[in-house]
């Protein structure tokens, strides 16, 4: 049995089997790569409502990871424990009162962001060796980080893709509302046929229901009944506008009837202010090519290093490789917003492959998000193709399989 899997707080401080649960799982992870610390935080901090955290708790995790001297979590950096004492946490958490440090940091244990290691009498500190390393630490454990960082990173994606969503049907809501209203004020004031207060007292009462800050569910409900009454409204204009369209042209054939000398066919033609009788022409909007599909084997050949933020080392599917690429965006540095709207625009799949093609020229390229965000807007024109960078990842490998180290 493995000596220091579970740990118990000192003091008064319960234990729980939601703490063993979690402990267990930390401790039984398999060798797990190397994260940036900073980069797991700022997953946490996209995802901070999910996960049930406060601003707070947010600013004592940061203070916290300052503690720790590397950049990378990593379990050959002679452990993964932190003992600065409340007045160090307080000091660098711009002065939190101590009541308040200690039930944000209780806050962290309980959602298995950090675990404690409580020394004998609950103080932090190390034991270090005639060399100064450190043998053994009580404080605070960051295992939790390194062991959920893939956890994390998708909890993040996951939450950029939700707010996007809620953007978009935010967005939509607000053009139907504006839709509707001016159709109805312009159906009053011409005097279109239908009971018009009705519709709009109807109007009123769907905008009613939205409350003050609402959810998404809130919006797509009374998206989806705005949408309805547009279409009703664009339904009852469309009749009227085609009855008094065929009353015309019934008064125009009986003048026709009466007239001997009826005008030419060039003088029915519409005409355009320069008075040459053509309609002007519109230059139809470019839509992009849909992003062609590559062979998944093709993509592992090209770039081999995704492989390894996949458990196992191997990636036998697209959901591998997807779920991989969600790893890397965060190593990366790539913003969970940018990711998603590169899967908007490129499709998921492309988009885990744009990101695999990164990962292999990581070192030559200075931000990997604004290079994702600057391919995403090619895309979105039809200006860019997987199969030219895909083209250069196989020539950088020499088309041949992933070298042991």
């Amino acid at each position: 049995m493995q000596i220091g899997r579970v740990t118990t707080p000192h003091g008064r401080r319960p234990m729980t089997l939601a703490l063993v649960r979690g402990q267990l799982e930390t401790a039984d992870r398999g060798p797990t790569k190397a994260v940036s610390k900073w980069k797991v935080f700022n997953d946490i901090g996209e995802a901070k409502d999910v996960l049930g955290l406060q601003d707070r708790s947010i600013t004592i995790l940061q203070a916290l990871l300052s503690f720790y001297p590397s950049d990378e979590l990593s379990d050959e950096n002679g452990g993964l424990v932190v003992f600065p004492s409340n007045n160090q946490l307080s000091l660098r958490a711009h002065g939190i009162a101590g009541t308040t440090l200690r039930r944000h940091l209780a806050v962290l244990v309980d959602v298995g962001l950090i675990e404690r290691r409580d020394s004998p009498n609950g103080k932090r500190y190390a034991h270090r060796g005639r060399g100064g390393e450190i043998e053994a630490a009580y404080g605070f454990s960051l295992a939790p980080l390194l062991a959920r960082a893939a956890e994390l990173a998708n909890l993040a994606q996951q939450v950029a893709a939700e707010r996007l969503r809620f953007k978009r049907a935010k967005e939509a809501l607000s053009l139907c509302r504006r839709d509707i209203r001016k159709l109805i004020s312009s159906a009053m004031e011409e005097g279109a046929d239908g009971d018009w207060a009705t519709i709009e007292v109807m109007f009123i009462g769907l905008m009613a229901r939205l409350p003050r800050s609402p959810r998404r569910e809130d919006v797509d409900a009374v998206l989806e009944e705005m949408e309805l009454l547009r279409e009703e409204i664009i339904n009852r204009l469309e009749i009227q506008v085609k009855a008094e369209k065929m009353d015309v042209n019934d008064r125009q054939d009986g003048r026709h009837i009466q007239n001997s000398k009826p005008k030419s066919f060039h003088e029915l033609e519409p005409r355009t202010e320069n008075g040459q009788g053509e309609m002007p022409s519109q230059k139809p909007k470019r839509i992009a090519e849909p992003l062609k599909a590559f062979p998944l084997a093709m993509v592992l050949k090209a770039c081999p290093q995704i492989a390894d933020y996949r458990s196992g080392g191997r990636v036998e599917s697209w959901r591998d490789l997807m779920a991989a690429a969600v790893v890397v965006r965060s190593m990366l540095g790539v913003s969970p917003s940018a990711y998603q709207e590169a899967c908007e625009v490129m499709g998921p799949e492309n988009a885990a492959v744009a990101i695999a093609c990164i990962l292999e020229r990581a070192e030559h390229i200075n931000s990997a998000g604004g290079y994702l965000r600057d391919l995403t807007r090619k895309a979105a024109r039809g200006e860019f193709g997987l199969g030219p960078m895909l083209m250069a990842a196989l020539r950088a490998t020499g088309g041949g399989e992933k070298q042991s180290a």
